[in-house]
């Protein structure tokens, strides 16, 4: 599809600008398609918004809003003030110019800081794309949403707010490694250096999400709802209505490989529904065993990928799960959280190329999991 082909070139020329940052731009793009909304978590510094301000840049014909949340922000400062012209014939109408009512593309930084004058209104307009303040009620242009955060948040009045992001992204500062080629790209990105702009309509971007909702599922619908059972059975979370919108994300990364079906590759997208940051490496473990299966060369490049796992951590790794399972007021749950983690990292440690490291570490995962099999 040449539509899908112009997004994946805006998305490579973003790669080419944020080094390290495919997995978050890859995302940023199945969202886009899919028409669901993106949550970042990540300290400052790791380009958070500034690539969703250099996504928003190649979106031509649409409008950007971001806007950094306080716990003093008033629903103005986002939806736009009372029109005065009105307001004086008694007639309570928002003035949206310029404002989130009429963007195509929005970003709001610390989201967790949203207050209760302005939490109703955002919940309805991250789940259900409609603006409502008194009487006015409108559909919203949004494209999608994204949220972004240094902390998850503790407060539980707030959880809805974060349950209103089907993508959930861990941002972390790049790798010491490619440190020299994100001063280049960051040199080049401040003195305006850049190529010209690789760009895609607001239109074509609607055209795709109403082709998204045309990718046929039937292939994978079976092993997909294998594994909602199974990740249920882990402890993770997966509603209904998860469940039913996470086909979304499914069909958008088949349309990004130009495909209308489907494959086993594209539940690679499930690795990113987490709650908690303890439940990314039990995600990786799962949906890592069911996609490798899938032998398609029209994979996504997000499919096949997986992190070169580095041995110290992985046995640290291990040797605080062992630390973890001495202490004999666990609960069931955590107990199964701790067996999760350690099938993971015995996993992960088949992508070990330091054959003595990878030895010495099945030794003490096998240690640990015959301590398991005693105290069971």
């Amino acid at each position: 599809m040449a539509t899908a082909q112009k997004l994946n070139n805006a998305l490579s020329q973003l790669k080419s600008t944020f080094i390290g940052k495919n997995e978050i731009i890859d995302l940023l793009g199945i969202g886009l398609i899919a028409r669901e909304n993106a949550f970042l978590l990540g300290p400052p510094g790791t380009a958070k918004s500034a690539i969703v301000r250099a996504l928003s840049d190649r979106i031509v014909q649409g409008r950007n809003f971001e806007y950094l949340l306080t716990r003093f922000t008033e629903p103005n400062e986002i939806f736009g003030p009372f029109d005065i012209r009105k307001l004086k014939d008694g007639e309570l109408v928002t003035n949206t110019e310029g404002m989130m009512p009429e963007a195509s593309m929005v970003f709001l930084d610390e989201i967790f800081n949203a207050n209760s004058a302005i939490l109703n209104s955002l919940l309805m307009a991250l789940n259900e794309k409609i603006f409502r303040r008194g009487k006015e009620t409108r559909k919203l242009p949004a494209l999608m949403f994204v949220g972004a955060s240094n902390v998850l948040p503790e407060d539980e009045a707030l959880n809805a707010l974060l349950d209103r992001f089907l993508i959930r992204i861990k941002c972390d500062y790049v790798d010491p490694d490619q440190l020299h080629e994100v001063l280049l790209a960051g040199w080049k990105l401040e003195n305006r250096l850049s190529d010209d702009l690789a760009t895609i309509d607001a239109d074509e971007i609607k055209e795709l999400q109403a082709a998204c909702r045309e990718v046929d599922l039937t292939g994978i619908r079976q092993p997909y709802v294998d594994l909602v059972h199974n990740l249920r059975n882990t402890g993770i979370k997966v509603s209904d209505r998860r469940a039913v919108k996470l086909q979304n994300l499914i069909a958008a990364s088949a349309l990004m490989c130009g495909r209308m079906e489907a494959t086993l590759s594209d539940l690679w997208v499930l690795k990113y529904i987490w709650d908690t940051e303890e439940q990314i490496e039990v995600l990786e473990s799962i949906i890592n065993a069911v996609i490798e299966k899938d032998t398609n060369p029209a994979s996504h490049p997000q499919a096949a990928f997986n992190k070169a796992p580095n041995p110290e951590e992985v046995i640290k790794d291990v040797k605080l799960l062992a630390e973890r399972w001495q202490d004999s007021s666990l609960s069931f749950e955590e107990k199964n959280v701790i067996k999760d983690k350690l099938r993971y990292l015995q996993t992960r440690c088949d992508w070990i190329a330091n054959g003595e490291q990878k030895q010495y570490i099945q030794r003490e995962i096998e240690a640990l999991w015959q301590t398991i099999l005693q105290t069971l």
